[in-house]
């Protein structure tokens, strides 16, 4: 039979030098460790292939804080005006109640500001004083008096600037309502009863005339009378106490007119009235500056 020629076995002695021969032995062992182990790690691990995804271990969602309310920028009962006041305004009337006298304007053409436009920000009490819907305005008070008041609550007297703004807005409206006078939705053209001077003059008998002549209506009762701003009888109702920014020739302005058949637009002021001076139709409100808004 012929001879199968085995296999030649070449020994590490006689293809390797010392050194490289102890390498070559921790080679082997190492790999035989490695594989050993690896196989018995691997029955414990799910299957890699496409059959069985790994799939990554869930993480909790992170918790959804909700965003704190806004912090309010005026105090109770007041409401905030703001935006862009102009100093100096041209309103051109359409027709004239009174031709002769041109105080009462039934229609204003669209308002052009011919000034310089500043920000202006002011908390505005919604209601005349005492700040109360359905609670008659106080009149028969002074400046002085209006003053006191509202700083008593922590706040001031408005500007002459900051009332005229509160009532006409930053489109510059001759009436909190627009630009039509409408007396049936602000207190105004409803004078019925003529005051006795002489009675109004005498200190024994000006309170009892005042209330006799008293024709404001409860604060909210015309609910068409409210401005962009939300401030509630700025023309009609009772007129206002404001200060004067200019001082001359009083600290003391009157703005908004009351129920009779006078201006009752939002910038016209009156301003002969000194700081002690009372009559039965003036009244106040009250202003204050907002606090700093928040990003």
């Amino acid at each position: 039979m012929p001879c199968t020629p085995r296999p030649t076995v070449l020994s590490m002695d006689l293809i390797a030098p010392q050194g490289l021969r102890s390498v070559l032995a921790l080679v082997v062992v190492a790999s035989a460790s490695f594989s050993a182990h690896g196989v018995a790690r691997g029955q414990n691990r799910p299957s890699s292939d496409a059959s069985s995804p790994v799939v990554a271990p869930s993480r909790p969602s992170p918790a959804v804080v909700p965003a704190a309310p806004p912090t309010p920028r005026c105090p109770d009962g007041m409401v905030l005006a703001e935006g862009e006041y102009c100093s100096n305004v041209d309103q051109r009337c359409l027709r004239w109640l009174d031709p002769e006298t041109q105080m009462r304007c039934a229609e204003f053409a669209p308002s052009r500001c011919t000034g310089r436009r500043r920000p202006l920000s002011v908390c505005v009490d919604r209601y005349e004083y005492p700040n109360q819907p359905g609670v008659r305005p106080e009149v028969m008070v002074s400046w002085y008096e209006a003053r006191r008041a509202c700083e008593n609550q922590h706040k001031r007297l408005c500007t002459q600037s900051e009332w005229t703004f509160a009532c006409e807005g930053p489109e510059m409206n001759p009436y909190p309502t627009g630009l039509r006078r409408d007396p049936e939705a602000c207190r105004i053209d409803h004078q019925t009863i003529r005051p006795n001077r002489p009675r109004l003059s005498n200190p024994m008998t000006t309170a009892d005339e005042s209330a006799r002549l008293y024709e404001a209506v409860p604060s909210g009762t015309m609910n068409r009378c409210v401005s962009w701003a939300g401030v509630h009888d700025m023309t009609g109702n009772a007129d206002e106490w404001t200060i004067n920014e200019s001082s001359r020739p009083f600290q003391s302005a009157l703005k908004g007119g009351w129920w009779g058949h006078i201006r009752a637009r939002c910038r016209p002021s009156t301003i002969s009235h000194n700081e002690g001076f009372v009559y039965y139709q003036i009244g106040f409100r009250c202003c204050a500056d907002p606090t700093a808004s928040t990003p």
